[in-house]
């Protein structure tokens, strides 16, 4: 049983009594509850106060029963070992958060129809407002169907013509790489690329691949990697028992990072005898041996903005949105892993 207004904490406590304990009116209590913005700061302070001294909760259901909102958004990844990918779901999260909104979480062990049907099967049983994609090779298959009631964003750039996409110019930023090392004076520049499957992975190499044929220099075969250090560490060794190697593209850190060991291993003074730059500008990059260059990702930005557009349209400042693309442009950070190369 609730105890009377100004007695202390309080243990099932109504809307009702957090109404008399603040003096507002119910209604007033309601809108404080579900986040509506029609409350002047000073009475949400004095029904939150109110809240806090009773224990009260909202009831979750109810509230949903009476806004048609669930304040729970869904987010579907591929692969949380990529930091890319990590680093968005832990921004939409903390964005999430501030807005007053859960995030629940489903990951795809392997992209298939049936794993992705099964994630935001999943995800509307548990009543989701929205949905955010993470890395659209989750949407890669043929006959797959989204519901249509419920918004969904992806995080991910040039992947769908289906749903809008917030993410990073992945061009832009191979093509920064890439022509940073040309104007040191490599006469080309090798790549270690990201897996085949990968989106990311692909726009990047082709952006190296375009960015070298534009220039008039060979394109070398590139070696795939997994994103780890070690299948960079394996492509690092095979390329370093070619003749001619001066400049070397990892499509990510971890990557690049197994390509310094490598070439340590051999005796290969970075930036000396060879120039490595990878991708992302992960925390570990200016503490490598030597510091990393590398093409810096505002993911944060991305997930912000993928959260902003979907909680747009749940709370309906904005119609659904129609299949477009916006990119958020990376930046080269140049550090001590590159230079001219040997004479």
């Amino acid at each position: 049983m609730a105890r009377r207004p100004g007695t202390g904490a309080t243990k099932g406590a109504s809307m009702a009594d957090v109404a008399r304990l603040a003096r507002v009116s119910g209604q007033t209590v309601s809108r404080v509850a579900n986040g509506n913005a029609r409350v002047t700061p000073e009475t949400r302070e004095k029904v939150e106060a109110a809240m806090q001294q009773l224990g009260y909760r909202a009831n979750a259901a109810a509230r949903a029963l009476a806004t048609g909102k669930f304040r729970t958004i869904g987010v579907v990844t591929f692969n949380l070992t990529a930091v890319g990918n990590i680093r968005i779901v832990d921004a939409v999260i903390a964005e999430a958060q501030e807005q007053g909104y859960s995030v629940s979480l489903a990951v795809v062990e392997t992209p298939t129809e049936q794993g992705v049907r099964a994630a935001v099967r999943g995800l509307t049983d548990r009543a989701v407002d929205g949905i955010i994609v993470i890395e659209a090779r989750v949407l890669d298959t043929p006959n797959l169907q989204l519901p249509e009631e419920v918004p969904v964003v992806v995080a991910d750039s040039g992947a769908t013509r289906t749903h809008p996409s917030f993410g990073m110019d992945e061009a832009a930023g191979a093509r920064a790489a890439v022509e940073h090392l040309l104007d040191l004076g490599h006469r080309t520049v090798h790549h270690v690329s990201g897996p085949t499957g990968s989106h990311p992975g692909a726009r990047r190499r082709n952006a190296w691949r375009t960015t070298l044929r534009r220039a008039g220099r060979t394109v070398p075969a590139p070696l795939i990697g997994d994103w780890s250090p070690q299948s960079g560490y394996d492509a690092g060794s095979e390329l370093l028992t070619r003749e001619g190697v001066t400049a070397i593209f990892a499509a990510n850190d971890q990557m690049a990072a197994g390509i310094l060991h490598a070439a340590h291993e051999r005796g290969r003074r970075v930036p000396d005898q060879l120039s490595v730059i990878g991708y992302d500008d992960s925390d570990v990059t200016p503490f490598l041996t030597p510091p990393l260059t590398t093409v810096n990702q505002d993911l944060e930005e991305v997930g912000r903005r993928c959260l902003g557009l979907l909680l747009s349209v749940v709370n309906g400042s904005s119609d659904a949105p129609g299949p477009r693309e916006k990119l958020v442009r990376p930046r080269l950070v140049v550090r001590s892993s590159t230079a001219p190369p040997p004479r």
